[in-house]
Parts: structure tokens; sequence; C-alpha cells
């Protein structure tokens, strides 16, 4: 009697494991098509750079916003508002590459790598369904370092450290996204809103660090 409740248990574990870790991916998929039509609206229309701070405001705020929601019904317009304002910002970023000498192929290079970096990444942790706990420490020292970096050189601006800053956020980004996943599928993390948040920064991230890295190699 006792190992017929412990296996449904466990039958019952894997199932709530399962439709989280379907949630989350549903819901990337919706965010990052948003995403993409508000990144594509903001460029073909010109929209400004909204600015360093007013970004990194609106960025901590909305994500403040999203947690807080996270279990309520107000958690999914969250998340689209967020997504949404992360897809504005990356408007002007992309008029800026695409107006370059092969501009368009830099942008198709650096959303293949992600892509590729991406799906790699979530096939390794769900095939192996590690733990990867143990990167909580290194994800935490990454966030204050990077962090730090980021606003040093924005006032300072050292030569060279913006490479050495993109290079750390594509190690962060990509170290997050397998710690987030291998916390899904041992059911770590059992909402899926804030899942999905987590690898869309993730992903988004990725993006934007290897399209600068791209750039700066390409001599663009």
């Amino acid at each position: 009697m006792a190992d017929s409740r412990a296996i449904s248990r466990t039958a019952t574990g894997a199932i709530e494991i399962n439709k989280v870790l379907r949630n989350t991916y549903m819901l990337l998929g919706l965010t990052l098509g948003f995403s993409a039509i508000i990144a594509y609206t903001s460029m073909v229309s010109g929209a400004p750079y909204l600015g360093f701070f007013p970004t990194l405001i609106g960025f901590f705020g909305l994500l403040f916003v999203v947690h807080k929601l996270a279990n309520s019904i107000w958690g999914l317009p969250a998340v689209f508002a967020f997504t949404g304002f992360m897809g504005y910002t990356l408007g002007p970023l992309l008029a800026f590459y695409v107006a370059m000498p092969n501009g368009p192929a830099l942008v198709g290079q650096a959303l293949g790598l992600t892509a590729g970096a991406f799906v790699g990444l979530s096939l390794y942790a769900l095939i192996t369904r590690k733990d990867f706990n143990f990167l909580s420490g290194f994800l935490v020292t990454g966030f204050f370092v990077l962090m730090g970096a980021i606003v040093l050189n924005y006032f300072a601006n050292i030569s060279g450290l913006h490479l050495v800053i993109s290079s750390g956020v594509v190690m962060f980004a990509s170290a997050l996204i397998l710690f987030e996943t291998g916390r899904v599928i041992n059911g770590g993390e059992t909402n899926y809103i804030r899942a999905t948040v987590t690898l869309y920064v993730s992903i988004y991230n990725l993006f934007t660090s290897l399209l600068h890295l791209l750039g700066v190699f390409g001599d663009d």
C-alpha cells in the first residue's frame, strides 16, 4: 500500500512537472512572437532609444511586477507588458545594425546562434535531467559583477570593456538557461510565468550580446 502511494505521488509529480514545462514553452513562444512584432514595429517606425537609465528602470520595474503577480490572474498581462517593453527597446538596436553594411546578415547570424544555443542547452538539460543548482552561486556573483561593469562602462567608457561585458553576458545567459530548465524539470520551479520570464530574459540578453560581438568582430 505504501509503495502504491509513493508511486502515485511520483506519477502526480511527473504530470505536474510536464504541465509546467509545457506551459512554459508555450508561453515563451507566444511572448517571443509578441516581442518580435513589437521590435519590428519599433524598428520600422524609427522609435527612439529610451536611454540607459529609463531602459534599466523599465526592465527591473516590470520584472518586479511580473514576479509579484506571477501567482495571480494578472500574471499573464504583466508578462506581455514586460516582453512588449523589451521588444520596443530592441527596435532601435535592430535599426542601428540593419543600417550597417552586411547588417541584415549579422542580425540573421545572431538569431541563428541564439536559437541554436537555446535549443542545444535546453535539450541537454531535458535529456540529462541534471540538477544545475550548483550554478546558483555563479549566477548571483555574475549578475552583480556584470551590472557593476555595465554601470562603470556607461560612465567611464573603458576601451574593450564592452567586449568583456558581452562575452560575460553570453556565458551568464547560457548558464541561466541550464539552471532554469533544470529547476523546472526537477520540480524546483512550479510557476510557469516565472520560468518563462527567466528564459525570455536569457534569450534576449544572449541575442543582443551575440549581435554586439558579431558586429565588432565583423568590423561593423
